[in-house]
């Protein structure tokens, strides 16, 4: 048996109905943390939705995680250190480690802010990867 699986997580749209969270305590409405239900071994994913005048309520750090925030739809802010941005569809944030981090939808957002959050750590990654195979005689399945 190949080594992958297969999760449908929803339409944009369906995100807001998520309910999770890394644990119990903060879990909310709007958040599903992909990885605990597929085994990731190199890399983290939410799936997140704020509704509009939403916010994370927090801020947060890491020490060894890097974290990559696509957004995909609505308009929001990210606090960043003592920076705040602007983002909305196709803004990507890459955030190193020890950076303060904190969101939010803006609140006269025509949608909900829907993002992807991309985690990873360990070693870093080779500009090109590096442990990869081609085969151009292998015939394309479809």
């Amino acid at each position: 048996m190949s080594d992958y699986e297969v999760l449908e997580i929803g339409a944009l749209d369906a995100w807001r109905s998520h309910h999770g969270g890394f644990d119990a305590a903060r879990s909310r409405d709007g958040r599903r943390i992909v990885d605990h239900e597929l085994a990731m071994q190199y890399l983290g994913l939410s799936a997140n939705a704020l509704e509009p005048g939403e916010e994370a309520g927090y801020w947060h750090t890491h020490a060894r995680i890097e974290e990559l925030y696509v957004f995909l739809a609505g308009t929001g802010q990210m606090g960043l250190d003592d920076e705040v941005v602007d983002v909305g569809p196709g803004s990507v944030v890459r955030v190193g480690q020890d950076v303060w981090r904190t969101w939010r939808a803006h609140p006269d957002s025509e949608g909900e802010l829907r993002w992807l959050c991309i985690r990873g750590g360990g070693e870093p990654l080779p500009r090109t990867p590096d442990d990869g195979r081609r085969d151009p005689d292998r015939p394309s399945p479809w």
